[in-house]
């Protein structure tokens, strides 16, 4: 609900940051961002403080190290978690939402490719109260063609497939309410899809589209490979429909093979056997072997997922908290 103070309502921001090797994108993040809380004091009524959740993920470079001499100079506003290893994006998202106390709360990338000056549009859509959430999507950007095919292949994949829908060019960086953020609080798998969920809890989300921009340094860690990993993730968590057509195939291939059973019998009942035909008898072996490990990968990809949730592990370990 906020606070009062000097007459007017003192409400918190909670920004969600991950970072992965960022040491030269973080006080740039600051400084942008610092500005933008500024102009929304100026603009408003309420008065909004900002709380910094970094959360170091496993980085290699100086990363802590800046985020330390930033904490030092801005104990009141900036924190950090820094985990004991690489745990993914996932788990960074999850241990900012276990400790962001704001009224409201942003996801957001430290490197700018989501404008914190978007915040001066979001806020008053939420404190109209018509609205839980406020999106983003990305209407253009510099992309990869074949990243851009893949991630377009994607959506449709995976909006086909599953009972949540996700728009297309959708980034994390959202700004939430506080009954938003408990309800993403109450899911407590350990495989997450932080996409998926925010679809998921459902409530009223509004969009907003702008155009993509360049980092403001650094370079990306995402890879090709993980991001088709990524994807490959995000349907098992949110989508059962592979077991089922792995279902499918095998009962096709069942009810053609039984037709072939009664057709070898009858032709070896009736006009004598023969050895011709080896080759596309070992050529029918090695598919039907090719589709019963594939049947089998999709299996043991969700067995996979189960073993995972039952070990009941922590999503991430903690090193250093400030």
């Amino acid at each position: 609900m906020g606070l009062i103070f000097g007459g007017k309502i003192l409400k918190t921001i909670s920004l969600i940051v991950p970072c992965h090797n960022e040491e030269q994108t973080i006080n740039i993040f600051y400084d942008t961002t610092a500005k933008v809380f500024e102009q929304l004091n100026e603009q408003n009524v309420e008065t909004y403080v900002p709380e910094y959740v970094f959360i170091n993920d496993g980085s290699t470079d100086k990363t802590l190290s800046v985020l330390r001499d930033l904490q030092t100079a801005h104990p009141e506003t900036v924190h950090y978690i820094s985990f004991s290893r690489n745990f993914g994006k996932e788990s960074a998202f999850a241990a900012g939402f276990n400790n962001a106390n704001g009224d409201f709360v942003a996801v957001m990338d430290v490197d700018l490719q989501d404008p914190p000056e978007l915040l001066l549009q979001m806020v008053p859509i939420l404190e109209s109260g018509e609205y839980e959430c406020v999106g983003s999507v990305q209407t253009s950007r510099k992309q990869n063609p074949v990243r851009a095919f893949l991630s377009s292949s994607f959506y449709k994949l995976i909006n086909k497939m599953s009972e949540v829908e996700l728009r297309q060019n959708v980034r994390d960086y959202r700004l939430m309410t506080r009954k938003y953020v408990n309800a993403v609080l109450e899911l407590p798998e350990y495989n997450r899809f932080t996409k998926g969920i925010f679809s998921w809890v459902g409530f009223k989300t509004k969009y907003l589209e702008y155009e993509g921009v360049e980092r403001s340094a650094g370079t990306s860690s995402w890879s090709l490979f993980q991001l088709f990993e990524y994807s490959l993730e995000a349907i098992v968590d949110f989508s059962d429909v592979p077991l089922k057509i792995a279902a499918f195939i095998g009962g096709i291939i069942c009810f053609f093979s039984i037709i072939a059973l009664f057709f070898v019998v009858i032709r070896a009942a009736f006009f004598g056997g023969s050895v011709n035909g080896w080759a596309s008898m070992v050529s029918i072996l090695l598919f039907m072997s090719g589709v019963q490990l594939f049947c089998l990968g999709i299996v043991g990809k969700y067995i996979g997922k189960i073993y995972l949730e039952t070990k009941h592990r922590p999503e991430y370990i903690v090193e250093e908290k400030r």
